[in-house]
């Protein structure tokens, strides 16, 4: 295959700094970075001519591969099984299902495999995923070809990976030692939260991530009720515990954030910490409102994420952006808070910035990775086309992705994964239905 890939008679939404689109433009990929973008009628004569390898967009939109910030993509095999109940009562319901099966590692693979995939087709190229035996997710994303971000989980009671608290620093040094020189992969520590990890291990946590240059990633101000127990526990909220423990900085990805005050929101500005945003799981188990709109006034970096598959019951960036571009339109009562753009930033240029990757990734500009995905254009709810970024945001879904690169590399073919087999992933997947239920009907 030419080493030269060369996109032409798309619309190219860069997703740069400035969201300038390219109405009819032309994308040069060389050794998995861009090294030109613009008018399809400016191609230089030396590429137009060459034995390249060419594709016709047909009009389509070309535009970065998403980047989610918080997954649990192992909990694929989860899916639909716990239903209708706040986030402490759902997660002791999902520990059970999880302590059944994946203390076997072989499963977690699968697990993440499957979640890939979902990801991989609906357009996201790169996730932040917290789970059990994370090096398993690091070879399942090599498998599939995805970027990931994980590392070394941190959980005080044992875990559903059967490791104690006290084998949890010696887990996550391995896998910085193992992947933090690949570029396909961002390593880091995830603490589970405050609630269920303490003080010692949080501080030991952040100090390994700060010593290996990698991100620190913690569930914060999810709920009410964890508020209060880490209140009860250190007589603090969430954030100024975080705040008084001095890990709080600017390579922290805090996820969540639906219970903040004003004074917990420009600690973590002052600080430049990181925020996702999970609209979905924060609907769907009740916990409220992120006062994201707030946030971002006050200079957050704040970042879109689906959290896992059983918390939202898919892993749809596109329904993310749609729900984080309306619901706080309708509790603020405020239909010009969330602008288009700035979602889409969210969803891509902000992911990047809160990956410290900003130079790489999210955005289609000269240099970057050529982590990219063509939309297509051809449905009637894509006709007439007035504006693609508010189209990206209000109309698109996942069934618009036809073609997926990550690093010049296409993963996904008009519809197609090219690096897994699928059916193989969800009849796998299946054959555990019994053990699963099994193992909630015996659970106490």
């Amino acid at each position: 295959m030419p080493d030269i890939l060369i996109i032409t008679n798309a619309q190219i939404v860069t997703c740069d700094k400035d969201h300038h689109v390219i109405a009819s433009g032309a994308l040069v990929v060389q050794a998995g970075r861009i090294c030109w973008v613009g008018l399809s009628d400016k191609l230089p004569a030396s590429w137009r001519d060459g034995a390249h390898q060419l594709m016709d967009a047909d009009g389509d939109i070309v535009m970065p591969g998403l980047i989610n910030m918080h997954a649990h993509c192992g909990d694929s095999l989860f899916r639909g099984l716990v239903e209708d109940l706040p986030l402490e009562a759902w997660l002791n319901t999902v520990w059970k299902a999880e302590g059944a099966i994946l203390n076997d590692p072989a499963n977690c693979h699968l697990g993440a495999s499957l979640g890939f995939a979902e990801l991989l087709l609906s357009g996201t190229t790169t996730v932040m995923d917290m789970f059990w035996h994370a090096d398993q997710s690091f070879g399942a994303a090599r498998e599939a070809g995805i970027r990931l971000a994980s590392g070394g989980i941190y959980f005080d009671p044992p875990g559903m990976d059967g490791l104690g608290s006290e084998r949890r620093d010696q887990m996550a040094a391995r896998l910085f030692a193992e992947y933090g020189n690949d570029d396909a992969c961002f390593v880091g520590t995830l603490p589970h939260g405050a609630y269920t990890v303490g003080p010692k291990a949080l501080v030991a946590a952040y100090g390994l991530a700060a010593e290996n240059d990698g991100f620190f990633s913690i569930h914060a101000a999810e709920t009410r009720a964890e508020q209060e127990t880490v209140r009860a526990s250190y007589g603090k909220s969430v954030i100024r515990h975080l705040a008084s423990l001095g890990i709080l900085s600017k390579r922290m990805v805090l996820a969540h954030c639906v219970h903040v005050d004003d004074e917990e929101i420009d600690l973590i500005a002052k600080s430049g910490a990181h925020v996702v945003h999970n609209p979905l799981s924060n609907l769907k188990l009740g916990s409220g409102f992120s006062p994201v709109p707030k946030m971002l006034a006050r200079g957050i970096n704040v970042t879109l994420g689906t959290d896992g598959p059983i918390s939202g019951n898919d892993m749809d960036m596109w329904l993310t952006m749609r729900l984080a571009a309306t619901i706080h339109k309708g509790a603020l009562e405020d239909a010009a808070v969330m602008p288009t753009k700035q979602v889409l930033h969210m969803a891509t240029l902000y992911g990047a910035r809160a990956l410290r990757a900003e130079q790489h990734l999210g955005s289609l500009e000269v240099g970057k990775r050529a982590d990219f995905i063509r939309v297509d254009m051809r449905g009637p709810h894509a006709s007439p086309m007035f504006d693609p970024i508010t189209h990206l945001v209000y109309s698109a879904a996942r069934s618009d992705v036809r073609d997926v690169f990550v690093a010049g590399r296409q993963v996904v073919d008009e519809g197609v994964l090219l690096t897994l087999d699928v059916g193989d992933l969800c009849a796998r997947s299946t054959a555990l239905i019994p053990q699963i239920t099994a193992a909630l009907k015996e659970a106490p």
